[in-house]
């Protein structure tokens, strides 16, 4: 016998917003209600963000998901009693999308329960690009499952049932679900602290543990696709009970859909552990698992960006330096990262007890430079530059290629300057790394500033001051951001650059700190104008973040064929028959000579076959040689798209090449 839910009549809390409980007058009001187009609408009596919407017009009120009251986002039956800001929310917001996502989650785990009465349900997020939800259940569920359940979501939908949100006491939460036999759902409620109501969404027979907001009725979902099952653990942890997850998708438009789908083929086409295996670029094996065997053309690769990086840098004023891979736990106890990263660090004992870690980040040994010597104000800003191997314990659930991997190379800088100089040091590495974004082919570049976390070093007077260091860099820079609440580092907030890739993805990459809490704890100074001792700021910049995963991300983003001046081989040379094998190697030698990177393929193979392979492995140029070009001294030119450029001499397609060779803006 399903429990009658109590409904109540105050107004609910929602995380991270006020409490409005405590705002809202217990008597009837008259609320006047302010909207995005700065018109205001008054109402005789407390109202529902649905009846405004219907005020407005029928169609906002038919396209109404949600609603934003002073910026919190609620349900559509959330009653105004006072005075308010007012923006409706459809699918055409961000927040209506997320809401649509989360809504289909709880429909999948209604579907189930309909077609597994035993499976029980545990938690469904909303993740990027759809959703997924947990089930324990006494099998693992089939493609067939997957397709029955789904069909089951779609005729729920069309019942057009409505999504209700009502709250209850704790106690008697937790008396529903174990009466439903949801041990899971009551565990979750059990945490919840004893003071605080519990709110549920009731959906037809269906009903689940939710802060919500939820769409106003199942008919509002439409457009959905459920993608596949996975291996789960209960709260994450790998010592509780396996449940199966099962992923899903949902858009606001069939159209959104079936580009999401396109792109996701697209993207298992450009899977960098394919290519990287195709192009004979890395491999990964269980002897050294998140670690990579780099081939001498995926080295070839990885020694570019490094080279690149270098002149940059140096052109920019770095200094580059080196720090040792393994370090006393002291120093990572002062630093903090023992009290705050220590489940993610290796560390080893010595004979004599003392306890030492391999490094999962540079910045403790660049302090360590920096207070190595005497520093003068003149000796700043001093920007100090590492290509630092670091040692990171990632699950091994969670490796994947080259994207998540435990041993990885960082393009650490650490700039220390006066607080004077720190604003114009953070717009100066902002603009360096856009530029070089550029040089990679992202012209599509999201910033997103973090914040300080709960757990976190430093007084809120310190923070105040770096957080806005950063935000008055991008102000005075003009460049838009987005915010990420309580995801800065421990130590300081950060900017974190997100590209957008050929395909659409996005990539969270280089990351820019400031942070005055390190040079504290480690108690560095140098000497003032005045002569006084001053803390210097500590900036942490890098911007592939770890080159392992950049390569990746270039792999995928360029579906293997690099732009001319990273690919590891630039140019191959064909000879098409033995005759010639003496003259390709000869231009082969010659291209070398003049900096280009070149193979010669003297295979007896068929020139056809010669072709159609080094095509597949994506090389910019194919020289073809024959008795003609050894005759007259010059080389039959084919691009990588099989266009023909027809017979040039060495010098001619040597000056072509090192021109395209010094241009640095990839275009994928």
């Amino acid at each position: 016998m399903p429990l009658l839910l109590r409904q109540r009549r105050e107004v609910l809390r929602f995380p991270d917003a006020p409490d409005y409980s405590l705002l809202f007058s217990s008597e009837l009001s008259m609320p006047d209600i302010s909207l995005p187009d700065g018109s205001v609408r008054s109402f005789p009596h407390p109202v529902t963000v649905a009846e405004v919407a219907a005020a407005i017009g029928a169609g906002l009120a038919r396209a109404a998901l949600a609603g934003k009251v002073d910026g919190t986002l609620v349900d559509t039956s959330f009653v105004i009693e006072r005075d308010a800001r007012l923006a409706i929310v459809t699918d055409k917001d961000a927040e209506g999308l997320e809401v649509l996502r989360h809504s289909t989650a709880h429909l999948l785990a209604y579907a189930v329960k309909e077609l597994f009465p035993d499976a029980q349900v545990t938690i469904g997020p909303v993740i990027e690009n759809g959703f997924y939800y947990d089930f324990a259940y006494s099998r693992p569920f089939t493609p067939e499952d997957l397709e029955a359940i789904e069909a089951r979501m779609a005729e729920i939908a069309k019942r057009d049932l409505p999504v209700v949100r009502e709250v209850v006491a704790r106690d008697e939460a937790v008396r529903f679900f174990l009466a439903q036999g949801e041990k899971y759902k009551a565990e979750l409620i059990s945490a919840i602290p004893e003071t605080e109501a519990v709110s549920l969404y009731r959906e037809g027979d269906f009903t689940d543990l939710c802060r919500g907001p939820h769409v106003p009725s199942t008919g509002k979902l439409k457009v959905f696709k459920l993608m596949k099952v996975a291996g789960a653990y209960w709260r994450g942890d790998s010592k509780n009970e396996q449940l199966q997850r099962i992923y899903g998708t949902a858009w606001a438009k069939k159209e959104e859909l079936e580009s999401y789908l396109r792109m996701l083929e697209e993207a298992e086409k450009r899977d960098h552990r394919r290519l990287g295996q195709e192009l004979d670029l890395f491999h990964m094996q269980e002897d050294a698992p998140g670690a990579v065997y780099w081939h001498p053309k995926g080295w070839t690769l990885f020694t570019q960006l490094i080279s690149y990086m270098r002149a940059r840098q140096e052109a920019a004023g770095y200094v580059e330096v080196n720090t040792p891979d393994v370090m006393d736990r002291a120093l990572w106890e002062r630093s903090g990262h023992w009290f705050n990263y220590r489940e993610h660090m290796f560390t080893t004992q010595t004979e004599d007890e003392r306890i030492f870690a391999l490094k999962p980040m540079n910045c403790p040994g660049a302090v360590s430079l920096f207070a190595h010597g005497l520093k003068s104000y003149r000796d700043l800003p001093l920007r100090m530059a590492e290509f630092g191997k670091v040692h990171r314990y990632e699950p091994s659930g969670a490796l994947h290629g080259l994207l998540r991997v435990r041993h990885f190379t960082q393009d650490d800088a650490h700039v220390f300057c006066t607080e004077e100089q720190m604003e114009s040091e953070c717009k100066d590495i902002v603009a360096l790394i856009l530029d070089i974004y550029r040089d990679f082919g992202f012209e599509d570049i999201h910033i997103k500033l973090s914040t300080r976390p709960d757990n976190r070093i430093g007084s809120d007077e310190t923070w105040d001051v770096l957080e806005n260091a950063l935000v008055t860099a991008l102000e005075h820079m003009d460049i838009a951001y987005g915010v990420n609440p309580g995801e800065g580092a421990f130590y300081g907030p950060k900017l974190e650059f997100v590209l957008r890739d050929a395909i659409g993805r996005d990539w969270q990459c280089g990351t820019l700190q400031v942070d005055m809490n390190l040079p504290e704890r480690f108690d560095i100074d140098y000497v003032a104008e005045d002569n006084s001792r001053k803390r210097p700021v500590m900036l942490h910049r890098a911007l592939f973040g770890s080159l392992e995963r950049f390569v990746g991300i270039l792999i995928e983003h360029y579906a293997g064929a690099f732009p001319f001046w990273m690919a590891p081989v630039q140019v191959v040379v064909l000879n098409i028959s033995e005759k010639q094998a003496d003259y390709a190697v000869s231009v082969a030698q010659k291209l070398r000579g003049a900096g280009l990177r070149v193979e010669a393929d003297l295979r007896n193979e068929k020139i056809a076959y010669k072709i159609r392979q080094h095509s597949l492995n994506r090389l910019p140029y194919q020289l073809v040689v024959g008795d003609k070009e050894r005759e007259t001294g010059t080389v039959a030119v084919r691009t990588r798209g099989g266009q023909d450029l027809g017979q040039m001499t060495l010098e001619g397609l040597i000056g072509r090449l090192q021109s395209e060779a010094a241009t640095r803006r990839g275009t994928a």
